[in-house]
């Protein structure tokens, strides 16, 4: 088989389950110890650049959010050699000047979900993982950047809230959010970031608005043939963006996240037994041998 180490990744979300223009196809099966991936990885060629997709919900949409095997797609990635990270991600708006159609980078994130695994850690090994600034700051900028070129409406920063779903919000709960100063909501943000963010990875989001949740009385109420009518030009949008981004992404990473791990890990590791020091040394193995 091929060398399948790769630096670039895209995660692609509601809408963008492959990437037209890839050559060189390769399609890659990773096994992880939390059980494989959302789907079969593609590798390939995308202007003269190796990069890996992996659509987070599987092809066909068969995942719901919770269901995503989120560990088991941040590990594989890293596994082969990921360093970036460019997630898409569909959201509603809080925002009226958010307007469906409109691209948002986010640099915050507030958790609202309660049944997702969201670290690699336990069992023996504790990190705290510093994670005030969620997103990789030189990606943000990079992605915003990208967006202005290719044309697309697009604001720079905000806060996303990410609830459980898979049901939308209700009006009250639309507006508690609204309160909050959040700028969007969407499903999928989290654990994927944090667990970037163990993983050393940069990681950042296009946020891809679609509708206006619930929290404004005179619009419709969210139904999945408005949300899947906005996500077609988002998507487009988005293709072009990644095609700019992945081309002027830095060979060498300047940046607090590939040293995440450095100061996290507060485990003696005298103290680690030997089967799970071997089992998380894709992790931590620079770090504890």
């Amino acid at each position: 088989m091929a060398d399948n180490r790769v630096k670039i990744a895209i995660i692609g979300g509601t809408g963008l389950y492959d990437i037209e223009g890839l050559t060189g196809i390769e399609e890659v099966n990773v096994d992880t110890p939390y059980g494989p991936p959302s789907d079969t990885i593609v590798i390939g060629t995308l202007n003269g650049i190796r990069v890996a997709f992996l659509p987070r919900h599987g092809k066909g949409h068969r995942l719901m959010p919770t269901e995503i095997p989120v560990r088991a797609n941040i590990w594989a990635l890293k596994s082969l050699g990921v360093e970036h990270i460019i997630a898409i991600n569909s959201v509603g708006s809080f925002k009226r000047e958010v307007a469906p159609g409109h691209l948002l980078i986010p640099d915050q994130l507030i958790d609202r979900t309660s049944r997702r695994e969201n670290t690699f850690f336990g069992d023996g090994v504790v990190a705290h993982i510093g994670f005030a600034e969620p997103f990789c700051p030189d990606m943000r900028r990079l992605l915003y950047n990208c967006a202005m070129e290719a044309g697309a409406t697009v604001h720079n920063g905000g806060t996303y809230v990410v609830m459980e779903g898979p049901a939308f919000s209700t009006r009250a709960e639309s507006k508690l959010h609204k309160s909050w100063g959040a700028d969007v909501i969407g499903m999928t943000a989290l654990p994927e970031a944090k667990l970037a963010r163990e993983a050393e990875i940069c990681y950042a989001i296009i946020a891809c608005s679609t509708d206006y949740d619930a929290w404004h009385e005179e619009d419709a109420a969210v139904t999945v043939n408005m949300v899947i009518a906005t996500l077609k030009t988002n998507m487009e949008l988005s293709k072009r963006i990644i095609r700019l981004a992945i081309e002027k992404l830095p060979e060498l990473r300047d940046c607090p996240c590939p040293t995440a791990l450095q100061n996290a890990i507060v485990t003696d590791p005298k103290t680690i037994a030997p089967d799970r020091k071997e089992h998380m040394k894709l992790l931590i193995g620079k770090y504890i041998g």
